[in-house]
Formats: C-alpha cells, structure tokens, sequence
C-alpha cells in the first residue's frame, strides 16, 4: 500500500501488482490507517483510489492467505472485521473518495469501489463479485451497498452468476459513474478531483453526509446533526469568501472554516 499526498489530494494506491493487487490483511489494515490519517489532516479535500500498473484497480482477497487466516468461522469472523473497518471508514469519511478503476474491479475490489463516492472506469475495466464461485457467504453489508447502488434485481443477478461485467453494464446499471479512455484516464479523475478540492469542504462534506443518511432507515437518520452541519456552512468564513468572491467575480479562496 502506498498512501502519497498531493497538494488537497490524497492517493491511496493498492500496490500488489504481482497478484494484480489483490488485497492482503496487511494492506486491509494499511488501508484503515491510511483513510483515518488523511481524514486527521485539514489540508487533503479529496481521496482517489487506484491500483499499481495497469491490470488491475483490485483484483480481490489475497486467496493464499485464506487457509491460514480465514478458515474457519472463527478467523473469518476476524478477517473480515478488518476488511469491514477499512471499507467503512471509506464510505464515512468526511472526504470524496473517488475510485479511479482500470482492468480488474473484482469481490474486495468491488467492496472497495462500492466504498467509494464516484467511481471513473477505464473501457477496459471488468467487474465482478465471485463469491458464489468459491462457496463463501457475502455478508449483508456488501450486499447492501451494492443493491442500494444498482437495484436488487442488478444485485442479485451480480451475486447469483457471479459473472464479470464489462465497463459499459456497469455504467449502465450505475455502478460506475464515467468510463474514460485508458490514456486519459488519470488526467480526467485528476482535473474533477482539482474540481472538488476548489470548492467549499465544509459543503461537500454536508452534501456527503446527507447524502449518506438517505441510504438509512428512517429511525436512524440523524437529521439534526445535518441540520447542525448546514448552519455551520452559513455560519462559515467560506460562505462570506463565496459571497465576496461572487460579487467580485472572482474565483473564490475556501479555507474550510
């Protein structure tokens, strides 16, 4: 795993390119770090996730390990704990995440994908959940974010053929955002990443959070905390630079405070 800071970005790179980046219990744990640490620092605005090479984004579970650390119930249990933190901690934090996605996007590369905010795709991109293939159960997490992302009947037909999708069934049922020319690819993520990292962070980081809280059940949404987020953009310095900067016609200067 590599994690490499770029002005207001964060690069998180699956760095595994001899198993095509299939993620090992290390790089889950690595992963969990990485995320807490660029959440801990003001100056990054965005996270992008790419994978080493050109084969794969991530092309799942380091399989070798699973005989020793993931074979009985037991061990599974605390295995896939770690994965759980990692693509938790993704979907929660107060950063965009954007998957950048180019060859394989398959199992913990789908998980960690579906952990993202916006995913670019490379035409060449192939996706896939082969949990049914290998006799393991897909737990109700994954299988949520993927239904609330492309439907259940998408879901289902994902998980019960345990196929590979290519990159233009995947934009279709929504599963990817825009697919992008291989060569263009990191120009494209690197132009809409310097997009968000412009605007107001306190903003996007209420749009995200909103957004998140529509995917809960009604009980659990915690609408006053997004009452309290939104006050505080109007209460903010940025929301007198954007006004200024309006008026002015100017490119605005947000500080995220």
């Amino acid at each position: 795993m590599i994690a490499q800071k770029e002005g207001p970005v964060g690069w998180i790179i699956f760095n595994n390119p001899a198993k095509r980046n299939a993620v090992s219990l290390e790089m889950w744990e690595a992963l969990a770090e990485m995320v807490r640490d660029f959440d801990r620092d003001g100056a990054i605005r965005v996270i992008v996730l790419k994978g080493a090479g050109e084969k794969a984004f991530v092309s799942g579970a380091d399989i070798s390990e699973f005989e020793q650390k993931r074979h009985s119930s037991a061990s599974r249990r605390s295995y896939d704990e770690k994965a759980a933190l990692a693509t938790d901690l993704l979907a929660r934090s107060g950063k965009p995440v954007i998957a950048m996605i180019q060859g394989f996007c398959i199992g913990a590369g789908m998980a960690i994908a579906l952990s993202a905010d916006i995913r670019f795709a490379a035409p060449d991109s192939r996706f896939g959940i082969p949990a049914a293939r290998l006799g393991l159960g897909y737990g109700y997490a994954g299988t949520k974010a993927l239904s609330d992302l492309v439907g259940p009947s998408h879901a289902k037909d994902i998980l019960f053929s345990a196929r590979f999708l290519d990159a233009d069934e995947a934009c279709r049922m929504g599963l990817v955002n825009r697919i992008v020319p291989r060569d263009e690819l990191e120009t494209a993520v690197r132009a809409y990443v310097e997009l968000i990292a412009n605007n107001a962070p306190l903003t996007v980081k209420t749009a995200k959070a909103a957004v998140n809280e529509t995917r809960k059940v009604s009980p659990e949404r915690d609408l006053e905390e997004i009452a309290r987020m939104v006050d505080a953009c109007f209460d903010s310095n940025d929301y007198a630079e954007g006004r200024r900067a309006f008026l002015e016609k100017r490119a605005p200067k947000f500080t995220g405070t």
